[in-house]
């Protein structure tokens, strides 16, 4: 059994809906369980993380890094870096924002340099493109085009509608992805 989080923060709902979709599609392969976890709820308790396998970090886009709230959840985990407790696990990174580019990308630097600093292995976004194959924009998985990460575009609605529908199928593939890393990983060192 591998024993996943989703630890995120969404101030309006739209990083929560994702994380939803995320965890969702990690729950489709066997022998997962999936925590939805809010990153606030971690920073005064973030030896909470050691209880995971992989660790699944998302947060909105703000101002071309991620919210406060996911900083300071960041910041919490600084006893944790200096014990290097949480090396060698499984990590990977998502963000929102409403602008196609957004500066997203400088979100998923930001989490992967923290994961990094604390010795995780990161997974990123082995998902192509449909688009390239002919499918449309909006319904492509990956529609985006980011490798080291996922990225989705909300509009300005309820997070329920702020989607297209490729944004919400990269979300459980993306899911899905990192679910069967976790094993696989698991697999090989058992070997």
């Amino acid at each position: 059994m591998k024993k996943l989080a989703v630890i995120y923060h969404s101030a309006h709902g739209h990083t929560e809906h994702i994380a939803q979709h995320i965890a969702e599609g990690a729950r489709d392969i066997p022998d997962t369980e999936v925590h939805l976890v809010r990153a606030e709820e971690l920073t005064s308790q973030p030896n909470n993380l050691l209880e995971f396998d992989g660790l699944l970090l998302g947060s909105p886009t703000y101002l071309g890094g991620v919210s406060g709230t996911f900083k300071n959840f960041m910041d919490s985990t600084g006893g944790l870096w200096r014990t290097q407790q949480l090396k060698g696990k499984l990590a990977a990174g998502f963000t929102v924002s409403s602008l196609p580019a957004g500066d997203k990308q400088s979100t998923l630097i930001s989490l992967f340099t923290f994961c990094m600093q604390h010795g995780m292995l990161w997974s990123g976004n082995p998902i192509l493109p449909e688009q390239h194959r002919g499918v449309p924009y909006d319904e492509a998985a990956n529609r985006l085009g980011s490798w080291s990460g996922l990225m989705a575009q909300a509009g300005h609605s309820s997070a329920a509608d702020a989607f297209v529908a490729g944004d919400i199928k990269t979300a459980r593939m993306f899911g899905r992805n990192f679910a069967e890393t976790a094993h696989r990983i698991s697999n090989e060192t058992q070997n």
